[in-house]
């Protein structure tokens, strides 16, 4: 294996000591396993705008926070420079969520360091030790699907309560750990106090995991845990560990027709995204 050139730059300042072998390669991101200091981690390797699938919406990078009004001129002028600069804040909203979520205590990869484009941070591992799977590649008994639903359904209520949400949540970007479920890939996590289409994005995170673990356990489909988390959170009274019915009575009153429209064509790209990842 050809160990890749950003990573050849981290062992020769000494921030990672070998590379193990490959993990996966993905639409946005190549992932290595490493050692650095003794333990073994994972390097996630961000991959340039024009090698990469995943498209910066402008959903997700509403209000997005930069560190001066240059920045912010030449990133809306998009010139050279400002095509640079949201390269740089695309991958630091990954690395500036990883580390708040961690502080809150959320179930996420622990990251140790961020240079050079290269993420280095904890590799979640399975009781044998090994990378963890992901939950598509892994089948459930209905009562670990209900295990597993509620200890998500959890973490989704503790990230909005430090402020953020996944906005790309399913199967596919949850690990299951030796102790349960960790939730991965956050370079589109959204400001959910500062980002217009913060709603739509939690109920739709949370959405998929229904649908997913509804496949195990039928009864969950039936659950409305999306309006429920966003009402109390909407209200100021959402809390980490507080518990949820999975119903919701909606508040009568005028319908937003192209709030619904938008939802449909959402949920017909996220269905056709899904499709083209299990291809």
């Amino acid at each position: 294996m050809k160990t890749p050139a950003r990573l050849q730059t981290l062992m020769a300042e000494g921030l990672i000591d070998t590379v193990v072998r490959q993990l996966k390669s993905g639409k946005e991101a190549d992932v290595y396993v490493v050692r650095c200091a003794g333990e073994t981690c994972a390097a996630k390797i961000y991959k340039e705008a024009n090698k990469r699938s995943f498209r910066q919406a402008v959903d997700y990078t509403e209000n997005r926070k930069v560190r001066n009004s240059r920045q912010a001129r030449a990133m809306a002028k998009r010139t050279t420079y400002g095509r640079q600069q949201q390269e740089a804040a695309w991958q630091s909203a990954e690395v500036d969520a990883l580390y708040r979520l961690a502080a809150a205590g959320v179930r996420v990869p622990r990251p140790s360091n961020f240079h050079d484009g290269v993420l280095l941070m904890e590799l979640v591992a399975d009781e044998h030790g090994d990378a963890a799977p992901r939950l598509n590649d892994l089948n459930f008994s209905e009562a670990q699907a209900r295990q597993h639903h509620a200890t998500l359904i959890g973490e989704v209520v503790r990230m909005l309560c430090a402020g953020v949400i996944h906005g790309d949540l399913s199967e596919f970007n949850v690990l299951l750990a030796a102790d349960g479920p960790v939730i991965i890939d956050l370079p589109q996590a959204v400001d959910a106090a500062g980002n217009n289409h913060a709603s739509r994005m939690l109920l739709r995170d949370v959405d998929n995991l229904r649908v997913f673990f509804g496949r195990y356990a039928p009864a969950l489909l039936k659950t409305q845990y999306g309006p429920e988390i966003w009402s109390l959170y909407a209200s100021g009274v959402l809390a980490p560990d507080m518990p949820l019915t999975g119903r919701y009575e909606p508040t009568p009153g005028a319908v937003d027709l192209t709030a619904v429209l938008r939802e449909i064509e959402d949920s017909r790209l996220e269905e056709a995204a899904r499709l083209q990842r299990m291809g």
